[in-house]
């Protein structure tokens, strides 16, 4: 097995029109629906973070479809799919990979084989049940898209996105992810029950013969060329100051920040909040058929953008108050500039 390399040539953004952007998040859209009954809020948040480029953290408790959807999502991509089942006994070498000794003509040496990592969506399956030594082992991978193992770096192929899931009722032997490791995720999608009506539906097709027929509408390529084009698209000053604005509102050290803030949060979001906000932004702008990012495009992800980089106190956890319903509160308290967008 050869050594990995960077090397994924993509069409350029330019040929490709906000016009076609949407009809082909359309397509994607309604491909993976064909297995995923509802749930149409998830599906989008998860297109949005794949031509983002950016990972995300998916939680729920168990049978809500969660692996489904992300091996959905890599086929109607064409993408090369790798699940890693994360356990207590997981080590990092069996995520990025080791050297194992082979023997080439009378002599022995060192060979690198590459660990579940190298694929392009990688779905790390209930990531803290794993010790922090072994979650750590997607740090480098996760931000700089590569892995060293023992001195050597190897580089992942693009694109390269890491979907992590998390049971939130089961606490026992499991180990919270660290802060540094939770930014590294564009978004914390919450995963609830569907309505009756399309629950029923799950209940009456998945105790059916199926036989659905997924196609492809884009390559790998095809969604190199998206993320170009989602950092190309332009956003006004204004609402990138309110992105920012939503953002530093989360801080207690902050002068101007709410009484609430101070009473319930430890420590606010980082300026990677502001980032993800403003990039996911221009995705949702893009999937909606637009080429310019309005104030409700920002406003709509911060939940999921927020949710896990909002760190609450004693006082909150003793009240019972989520960060769900600060974020709640916060986009209460930053009112939309006048002009409005």
């Amino acid at each position: 097995m050869t050594e990995p390399t960077s090397t994924t040539t993509a069409p350029s953004s330019e040929m490709i029109s906000p016009e076609r952007f949407a009809e082909m998040a359309t397509r994607i859209e309604s491909e993976v629906g064909g297995f995923i009954v509802g749930q149409h809020q998830l599906v989008r948040q998860t297109l949005i973070s794949l031509i983002a480029g950016s990972h995300a953290l998916l939680e729920g408790v168990p049978g809500l479809g969660k692996t489904m959807l992300v091996r959905t999502m890599a086929e109607a991509l064409d993408l090369g799919f790798s699940r890693i089942q994360f356990t207590p006994d997981l080590m990092p070498a069996d995520i990025v990979g080791t050297n194992i000794i082979v023997e080439e003509g009378g002599e022995r040496r060192f060979r690198f084989q590459q660990g579940p990592i190298f694929s392009n969506l990688v779905l790390a399956d209930e990531i803290n049940r794993a010790t922090p030594k072994t979650q750590s082992a997607l740090l480098e991978a996760m931000q700089e898209h590569r892995v060293t193992v023992m001195g050597k770096t190897y580089t992942l192929a693009e694109p390269f996105y890491v979907f992590a899931t998390q049971n939130p009722i089961e606490l026992e032997g499991t180990y919270p992810l660290p802060e540094a490791q939770l930014d590294r995720f564009m978004f914390h999608i919450i995963i609830d029950h569907p309505p009756y009506d399309e629950e029923i539906d799950v209940v009456r097709t998945t105790t059916a013969i199926q036989n659905p027929q997924l196609e492809r509408p884009i390559s790998g390529d095809d969604l190199i060329a998206f993320q170009r084009l989602v950092r190309r698209v332009p956003v006004a000053e204004p609402v990138m100051r309110h992105a920012l604005d939503i953002v530093r509102a989360t801080r207690p050290r902050n002068p101007d920040s709410k009484d609430f803030i101070g009473k319930w949060v430890a420590f606010g979001a980082s300026v990677r909040a502001a980032q993800y906000l403003v990039l996911g932004g221009k995705a949702r702008a893009l999937t909606s058929g637009r080429y310019h990012v309005s104030f409700e495009d920002i406003r709509a992800l911060t939940h999921p953008v927020l949710r896990h980089r909002i760190i609450t106190n004693f006082h909150a956890q003793s009240e019972g108050v989520t960060t769900d319903a600060i974020v709640d509160r916060l986009l209460e308290s930053v009112p939309l500039p006048r002009s409005g967008m």
